[in-house]
């Protein structure tokens, strides 16, 4: 299992920007985290023909597909989806990696449970303005 931001397992940060112009304020080779939604697919193009590494934030089961085919490296979602997407993702045999976002370690438990990737919390996020 993953962890991202838990409090005693060094990881990397997940950069959540609104613009493209926020990637300038991000450093060099970072996660860059975008909301799926179909006005940000300027930004979502513009990380993909730069090749950088790109994490999706979704809502949805239609989102969770859309997210792979745009090569997401991750897909974030809430616990409500968890089992769902990683049957999607193993299914259908995903590149991206299946994170759900919790604020409790006591949540870790029941996600290994349901084998998901791995769980990233709040402070694994920075948001960046332009």
């Amino acid at each position: 299992m993953l962890f991202f931001g838990h409090r005693f397992i060094e990881s990397e940060n997940f950069y959540h920007i609104q613009s493209i112009d926020a990637i300038q304020n991000t450093p060099p080779s970072s996660i860059i985290l975008v909301d799926f939604d179909e006005e940000n697919l300027d930004i979502i193009n513009h990380i993909r023909a730069n090749l950088i590494p790109l994490a999706m934030q979704v809502q949805d089961i239609t989102q969770i597909v859309y997210a792979s085919s745009f090569d997401a490296k991750y897909i974030i979602l809430s616990k409500e989806f968890a089992k769902t997407a990683q049957n999607l993702a193993d299914n259908y045999l995903f590149d991206a990696k299946i994170l759900v976002h919790i604020e409790n370690e006591n949540e870790i438990e029941e996600l290994a449970l349901l084998g998901v990737d791995g769980v990233i919390f709040s402070n694994a996020i920075i948001k960046i303005n332009s």
